[in-house]
């Protein structure tokens, strides 16, 4: 399915106490947001959360990966998306690997695994792709949406929704077209997108952004953090 489509499902990639272990750790972060911070905006949290690695390098979510881009994996990043009930902001349509192409090349090779802090259905704004539609770049323009300054258009009624019970986790490319919508419902809808790339790809440049040896060996020449720095 991830070939044809892009994406795919798994209903769980985590043990379930390790699961809840990192389900108390983001709670206990989304209590500390300083005031005013919206929660959709918790980005590269390992960057100062070095307790995240513990999560992001799980040798279940490392196997998952491998068996989608190889056994030589970086960590690119990671970003906690968590959408309050009543006023969550949507994701406008988009590929990531266009956000990404100034910072590792090939963008398009990146993998993102998103997996449900909470459970996330069509009523509470879950995520929502264009199957097939990573096989080709496609245009983005300028939009005023507070996620990103520029999206893509689509034919929404090729849109799947990808519902996640909590704990479950779905898997894409980072050429598949995704967005959600905004989160109207009385549910909170939290998401942990960890996000990683075959060590083939080039990292091009930092701006403060670090990548990390998560399994096998380096095929590029990147320079890698210490793991928890």
């Amino acid at each position: 399915m991830f070939q044809t489509d892009g994406y795919e499902t798994h209903p769980g990639v985590l043990a379930p106490a390790k699961f809840e272990a990192l389900a108390a750790h983001f709670e206990a972060k989304l209590a500390a947001l300083p005031a005013g911070q919206r929660p959709e905006h918790m980005d590269v949290p390992h960057l100062t959360d070095p307790a995240l690695f513990e999560w992001l390098l799980d040798p279940g979510v490392l196997d998952l990966v491998e068996s989608l881009i190889g056994p030589d994996i970086a960590l690119f990043s990671s970003h906690f998306i968590c959408k309050p009930a009543g006023d969550g902001k949507p994701v406008p349509w988009h590929q990531d690997a266009h956000f990404w192409r100034d910072t590792i090349s090939p963008a398009s090779e990146a993998i993102t695994v998103w997996l449900a802090i909470d459970p996330s259905t069509a009523e509470n704004g879950c995520l929502r792709v264009i199957p097939g539609s990573h096989h080709a770049a496609v245009e983005h323009t300028g939009t005023a949406d507070s996620f990103f300054n520029q999206e893509t258009a689509v034919d929404e009624s090729r849109a799947v929704d990808v519902e996640l019970e909590r704990g479950a986790c779905s898997v894409h490319s980072a050429m598949l077209v995704h967005g959600s919508p905004p989160n109207r419902s009385t549910l909170r809808r939290c998401g942990y997108t960890m996000r990683y790339m075959p060590t083939t790809v080039r990292f091009l440049k930092s701006g403060g952004h670090r990548i990390y040896l998560a399994r096998g060996r380096d095929r590029a020449g990147n320079t890698y953090s210490p793991v928890g720095t």
